[in-house]
């Protein structure tokens, strides 16, 4: 397994092991999870070294899971060797679809740009050509090159949701859960508090990487889970774990004001995946739902800010969204106004 000590690595190590799979967690650092058996062999693997891939493979596998592929490049790296892979289950992502107008997840930032998906998403829809410029596009560009080799190494491609659970680098439920231990008494909500952007728990991508296993094929399959909450709910459902009651304030349409009631599930339309295929092709059914595994979600998160502030412990976070994820400031001028207004 490639990328074995990334939050859905952790999760599927532990699935294959206890269907029985003799299991190999290669990552750069060689790491372990605490809570994988001693049978589990780890180690330090950098697949982008030359010749380094070849060499930990041998004489082959039976299975190979790759939660960090990217590209054309990793496409080839792969169908180059599938001569001793007997199968494959790659990890892709929902962002690289798009609506009728060509819109998705790589024009959101421009004017008019924010897409409108069917409701929900189904596996045929269109998607951004591939490509090496983007999130999106490489991952295109990786599906395309490894479904291109099905005749020689059967490949199930998990197009994932927005990734939840402990050990996740930029972990979303951070934007409530960081606000909760603050003492934050009201919080913001564009779009009505309405976002929907289907999350899927990396139980429940392991349970998809278990069943693909035991039923090689090359196909692509949404990932996610049994419900796709919206934002409000998702603010209410930490609030309860942590014994907290928050006032929400939602505003209609877009952010009024900066970043103000913006999070990092706020989209003006659903993204929600339909996971009808998954269910047919392996029998997938869910591990658990968002609200059941919060817990383990928020308790880490807590864990994680015990004795350092937010950038340090997640700076992947802070890259991705910025010191405006908790302007508290500009959050309370614009309530101020807001409480005038009425």
């Amino acid at each position: 397994m490639l990328g074995a000590t990334g939050q859905i690595g952790r999760a599927a190590v532990r699935a294959l092991r206890e269907d029985g799979w003799d299991v190999t967690a290669a990552s750069r650092g060689g790491g372990r999870d605490r809570t994988w058996d001693a049978d589990v062999r780890s180690v330090a693997l950098d697949r982008d070294e030359e010749g380094a891939l070849a060499s930990a493979l041998g004489d082959g596998c039976d299975l190979l899971v790759d939660m960090v592929a990217y590209g054309g490049t990793h496409a080839g790296q792969l169908t180059a060797l599938a001569g001793r892979i007997g199968s494959a289950v790659v990890v892709s992502s929902g962002a690289v679809y798009v609506d009728e107008h060509g819109r998705g997840f790589d024009t959101q930032d421009r004017p008019d740009g924010a897409p409108r998906y069917p409701v929900p998403i189904p596996e045929t829809q269109p998607t951004v050509a591939p490509g090496g410029t983007t999130y999106a596009t490489r991952k295109v560009e990786l599906e395309q090159g490894l479904l291109a080799a099905g005749g020689t190494l059967p490949v199930t491609l998990l197009r994932a949701g927005a990734v939840h659970g402990p050990y996740c680098r930029t972990p979303r439920e951070l934007y409530f859960v960081k606000r909760a231990l603050d003492g934050r008494g009201r919080r913001v909500l564009a779009y009505g508090g309405t976002s929907r952007f289907h999350p899927v728990h990396v139980s429940n991508v392991a349970e998809l990487i278990r069943l693909a296993a035991l039923r090689p094929g090359s196909r692509v399959l949404n990932a996610g889970d049994p419900e796709a909450p919206t934002v409000a709910g998702i603010g209410a459902a930490v609030d309860a774990v942590l014994g907290r009651e928050t006032e929400t304030v939602t505003v209609d349409g877009p952010p009024p004001e900066g970043h103000v009631g913006e999070t990092p599930w706020s989209a003006p339309n659903p993204i929600v995946y339909d996971m009808t295929a998954a269910e047919q092709e392996l029998g997938y059914r869910p591990v658990t739902g968002y609200a059941d595994s919060l817990p383990g979600t928020v308790q880490w998160l807590v864990s994680a800010l015990r004795d350092r502030g937010w950038a340090e412990a997640f700076p992947a976070m802070r890259r991705a969204y910025g010191e405006a994820l908790f302007d508290y400031a500009a959050e309370d001028a614009w309530l101020e106004r807001y409480d005038r207004r009425g």
